[in-house]
């Protein structure tokens, strides 16, 4: 068999909306130490919740950005969306009114989509009746609406695509987005996650599960992955959203290149639907596949930006498999206790963090990393943001439902 020649996805647009700051630069200067995060507060619609607290974006006005029509034609997440893709896209120097609309994929990923919006409806159902229930709930709340809300604001015709496989979405519409550039399917495709679910039926069945922290006394300080003190994650919003195009299309119209996503993998645990295999090998196999994809070995990684939610099963799973694949030197960390885990977002936050930290050669710490576990056998980045020399780096997520997702970035 013929070996295919590698494919490296030019990332040209970086768009980021968190609760570590709004925009890529804000976000960037926090998550590396520069600056303090305000997002993570206790929310009164959460009150007597075991977890009632959480990452939002709450510097941010989307009516005054996208204005009050266009704002009521999307629930939140896909605001979100669209805001972080129009950074993205003049990060890129692209302009809607002159490309090509129908060589321009949009693919983004959401784990519940507009489950706020659903909660709203269903208590006006029962409150006032079936007349008061919106008519937009379907439009607006499924989880392809940020890829329809984003492709029309834009303008782009080519495959518009939402992809749903729970905390790993962002990740796999990345690597989606990479294989159809691969494909020739598209030249251009605005890619990421974006989710919003500040939902008091999603926090207490999470709280139900134990999946959360319930550290009300110090919600900045919840989030703690690879701690030995963890008690879980703080759900957070936002949107990551890059552009990627085709080698050939940003060489031809002189775009800069940030980095380059050069492998993705994907997997199914077919282990069980809220628990990753103990052993790691279902993202192991999609951490293989995206290596093997770029073309390198596991000692050419540098940096790992690890799914690290917080919860005390995952990150030992995640650490375990990161050592056993890649060994001791890669810098690893996780950027969560910054963002909170955005569900379906955090695949493109994450990655989009992973470009910055190539672009600058600076690995961003773990924050709120006290007391290490020890039966995490990593080199985690914690205290202050490391600069350090490397050419390759990995995202790694992992999904309820087995969903195991791997890509490899190279500098630019």
């Amino acid at each position: 068999m013929t070996a295919r020649t590698p494919f490296a996805a030019a990332v040209t647009g970086v768009g980021l909306i968190t609760a570590a700051g709004v925009g890529a630069k804000a976000t960037w200067h926090t998550v590396t130490g520069e600056t303090t995060p305000v997002g993570v507060r206790h929310r009164p619609e959460l009150t007597d919740l075991p977890c009632d607290f959480t990452y939002g974006v709450d510097e941010l006005d989307t009516t005054e950005v996208l204005g009050v029509a266009t704002q009521r034609l999307m629930d939140r997440f896909a605001q979100l969306a669209v805001i972080a893709a129009r950074e993205a896209m003049a990060d890129a120097g692209l302009d809607p009114e002159s490309w090509d609309g129908s060589r321009v994929a949009v693919v983004i990923g959401s784990a519940h989509g507009g489950l706020p919006f659903y909660d709203e409806q269903h208590t006006a159902l029962l409150e006032r009746g079936a007349r008061r229930v919106s008519p937009k709930l379907a439009p607006l709340a499924v989880v392809n609406s940020a890829a329809s809300s984003v492709a029309m604001d834009l303008g782009a015709q080519g495959p518009s695509l939402g992809v749903a496989t729970a905390c790993s979405s962002g990740t796999v519409a990345l690597g989606t987005a990479h294989q159809l550039l691969r494909s020739g399917a598209c030249d251009i495709a605005v890619a990421g996650g974006a989710e919003s679910v500040c939902s008091r039926l999603l926090i207490a069945s999470a709280c139900q599960m134990k999946a959360v922290s319930t550290r009300r006394d110090d919600p900045a300080a919840a989030c703690r992955p690879f701690d030995a003190d963890r008690d879980g994650f703080v759900i957070g919003e936002g949107a990551g959203l890059l552009v990627l195009e085709r080698p050939e299309h940003a060489r031809a119209r002189g775009a800069a290149v940030r980095a380059r996503i050069a492998g993705y993998g994907a997997s199914s645990d077919a282990y069980a639907a809220v628990a990753p295999d103990p052993e790691g090998r279902g993202i192991e196999r999609a951490l293989r596949t995206a290596l093997a994809d770029a073309g390198i070995g596991p000692r050419d990684i540098g940096h790992v930006n690890a799914h690290g939610t917080s919860t005390v099963v995952n990150d030992r799973i995640e650490a375990a498999m990161l050592r056993r694949v890649l060994g001791e030197d890669a810098l690893v960390t996780s950027t969560k206790a910054m963002t909170g885990h955005t569900l379906g977002a955090a695949g493109g936050i994450e990655t989009a963090l992973t470009v910055l930290a190539l672009e600058s050669q600076l690995v961003p710490p773990t924050a709120n990393l006290d007391t290490p576990d020890p039966r995490i056998p990593l080199e985690i980045v914690r205290g202050a943001a490391r600069s350090a020399p490397f050419d390759w780096a990995a995202k790694t997520s992992l999904g309820f439902g087995g969903h195991n997702a791997a890509l490899v970035l190279t500098r630019a």
